[in-house]
């Protein structure tokens, strides 16, 4: 998921996406715990893009 691409999102569904990719980080920490979890870098993914949706979404509220 690239920044120009979450800016042409709404407030809304930035904070879907953001629901969405917090759900997917706590269950692959809970695959991780339970030794399920084969591919690690998944975790690094999921974090960078949960920070992209916020510093999108911090932007717009300073825009306001």
């Amino acid at each position: 998921m690239e920044a120009a691409e979450l800016k042409g999102k709404s407030v809304d569904e930035l904070r879907q996406e953001l629901a969405s990719l917090l759900k997917a980080q706590f269950g692959l920490r809970m695959q991780k715990a339970t030794q399920q979890l084969t591919n690690t870098s998944q975790l690094g993914k999921v974090r960078r893009d949960i920070a992209r949706v916020r510093t999108v979404l911090a932007e717009k509220a300073r825009s306001v």
